[in-house]
């Protein structure tokens, strides 16, 4: 048996003992400290009524879509480094979750606040934002240079930011303040309602993915070598690209704009012996939700009873990785 199939246990139940932990963690720690049997009480309804209502209506709903959003996240990455055969690529640096981030802020701003409209609308943003990436690509020197769709996706994440502050400029206070708030990644509105949305949403267009993965894997080999085996480069790649990016739109829908997520986490998956599309994905969104948990216990504990926002911390993490990656792939 070779080093990697004796390794690939340890990282499979690693990763699910350590969700488990963050999970549970995540539940326990906050403004109002709860010991474990006050969780398992107030899981099954009993207990005080204002401890069950912190598990049930707070906490759990926070750390379930704080788990589906890195999940999300971390799929979506992995197949857009799949599909551009670039380590670097993830839905923030590429624009697709700043464009579903305009969509869902302009909503906002216009007083809508139905969360299927606002995230209707983040799809929307993401959609054009992908439309707008590739397009600026091929004008400048063709889509299939994962370089140029990078440089282009950091120009449309810079006009989306322009598009924000000018959408936001005339909103009143309470909308700015939520709006702002939003921008900068945040858990502490979940819901019940909102985990159902984006569990369907992930299920559905994660599970494109996994299910798509053995395409993703014949991409990496290079666009000759693919056409060599019967796939047709550009219509796989545009649909990877397309599925990648509403998952990323579903995950700012949900929790405003999160990012290197995507970044870090696909490349650890690799590095934890994932070579195949269909494992690092699945391993990906696994480590992702362990990640993303992890972080959201952060945001709220590190400088109580203020919040930080989560974006920013992952942006913490995400701003180094990327640089030591940058310095490994243009060495």
């Amino acid at each position: 048996m070779s080093a990697r199939a004796r390794y690939a246990p340890w990282v499979w139940s690693g990763g699910l003992l350590a969700l488990v932990g963050v999970a549970v963690l995540g539940v326990m720690v906050g403004a109002v400290p709860l010991s474990m049997s006050d969780v398992l009480s107030a899981v099954q309804g009993q207990g005080h009524p204002s401890t069950v209502a912190i598990v049930r209506d707070l906490r759990l709903p926070r750390v379930l879509l704080a788990a589906l959003v890195g999940a999300g996240l971390s799929m979506s990455g992995g197949a857009l480094q799949g599909t551009l055969r670039n380590p670097l690529a993830e839905p923030y640096l590429l624009g697709v979750s700043g464009g579903a981030a305009v969509g869902a802020v302009v909503a906002m701003a216009m007083g809508i606040a139905t969360p299927l409209l606002v995230t209707a609308c983040a799809f929307a943003g993401a959609a054009a934002a992908t439309v707008l990436v590739a397009g600026l690509a091929r004008v400048v020197g063709g889509s299939g240079d994962s370089r140029l769709l990078l440089m282009s996706g950091v120009v449309v994440g810079a006009f989306a930011n322009a598009t924000i502050l000018v959408a936001l400029a005339g909103a009143p206070p309470e909308r700015l303040r939520g709006a702002l708030w939003w921008m900068m990644g945040s858990a502490a509105d979940a819901s019940w309602g909102a985990v159902a949305r984006s569990g369907v949403a992930i299920a559905v267009l994660g599970g494109v993915l996994v299910w798509r993965a053995r395409e993703l894997d014949v991409l990496a080999l290079g666009a000759e070598p693919a056409a060599a085996l019967g796939v047709n480069v550009d219509r796989a790649a545009r649909r990877t690209f397309l599925v990648a990016s509403w998952l990323a739109a579903a995950t700012v829908a949900a929790a405003g704009l999160i990012g290197f997520i995507g970044l870090v986490v696909p490349n650890l998956a690799r590095a934890l012996g994932a070579r195949q599309h269909r494992s690092m994905l699945l391993l990906s969104a696994l480590y992702g939700a362990v990640l993303l948990i992890a972080a959201d216990i952060a945001a709220r504990t590190l400088r109580a009873p203020v919040e930080l926002p989560l974006g920013a911390l992952t942006a913490l993490i995400g701003v180094p990785f990327f640089l030591l990656r940058l310095r490994k792939v243009m060495a």
